[in-house]
């Protein structure tokens, strides 16, 4: 069975989404109800990323998602969004803490300029981040790879996921460039990857099984199976593809696996690295 390790679920009735107004297509409610009707009795369970509401909001986000889960005790841990340069983190940290179902935190660096991470207060609050024993989740683009490295060595004892494979965009001469910055990052110890969003990432020309495996291929052979957390990126990925595309791309990644291997990477890992309970459907 499936741990989800990359599930949002928003509603722009309740909560604000400035990104949203852009997608039609996804301005609208996306539910659990939603999300396990589309993939069935394959997912055990969800882990909910922040979904970059208004920053004022994220702590109606947790409280939102902590009503959801109340009803579908499938959604068994969050990723909340938290602002590394707010002089009063500490405190919003010691708030999260208190939210059983909080395990990480995320602040995109994406869509910000060269070295917003890098700044003194953000490396501060990240090492914060670890102190407290979250992990923090760095989702950037192909081309901040190279941020997302020093910040990483600037914080050796926090302790990181990388979401979607570092963003690379798919097609042209992307992968050498973008296999450098991911392989380097791979090198650091205390990093994880999803494998998820790639999808997302191409065009609807590359949005094909030669386009998509090299750049699949590369993100398993930089962190291998044991370092890897599937994440399907829904509701995302229904734009491109849908669950079914994005599971059967992975399915043939995987299927020269091991058992045990196979349970570490759907779910195994991210379990170990949020610190999530062992749980199964029935229990």
């Amino acid at each position: 069975m499936i741990l989800d390790a990359h599930v949002h679920f928003w509603d722009p009735a309740r909560l604000r989404y400035a990104w949203l107004d852009g997608l039609p297509s996804l301005r609208r409610a996306f539910t659990p109800a939603e999300y396990f009707a589309t993939v069935g009795d394959r997912v055990d369970r969800v882990m909910f990323v922040e979904a970059n509401c208004d920053a004022a909001e994220n702590r109606d986000e947790v409280a939102f998602v902590e009503r959801l889960a109340a009803a579908d005790e499938r959604i068994a841990a969050i990723v909340a969004y938290a602002d590394m340069t707010d002089p009063h983190l500490g405190c919003a940290l010691d708030a999260l803490a208190q939210r059983p179902l909080v395990r990480g935190v995320r602040q995109n660096i994406q869509g910000n300029p060269a070295g917003f991470c890098l700044r003194p207060a953000f490396i501060a609050g990240v090492r914060e981040v670890g102190r407290r024993g979250f992990t923090f989740d760095i989702c950037v683009t192909h081309d901040q790879l190279g941020d997302a490295l020093a910040l990483v060595q600037a914080c050796p004892d926090a302790r990181f996921v990388l979401d979607h494979g570092g963003k690379p965009r798919i097609g042209g001469a992307m992968l050498e460039s973008w296999s450098v910055g991911l392989s380097r990052l791979a090198e650091c110890p205390n990093v994880c990857c999803k494998l998820s969003g790639l999808l997302t990432e191409a065009d609807e020309s590359h949005r094909t099984r030669d386009a998509l495996l090299p750049f699949a291929e590369c993100i398993v052979n930089c962190f291998g199976v044991d370092r890897l957390l599937f994440g399907s990126d829904w509701p995302l990925v229904t734009m491109a593809g849908g669950f079914d595309a994005w599971l059967a791309l992975v399915e043939e990644l995987v299927s020269a696996c091991t058992p045990s291997e196979r349970e570490r990477f759907y779910g195994g890992t991210a379990a170990a690295v949020y610190g999530v309970p062992t749980w199964s459907s029935g229990s």
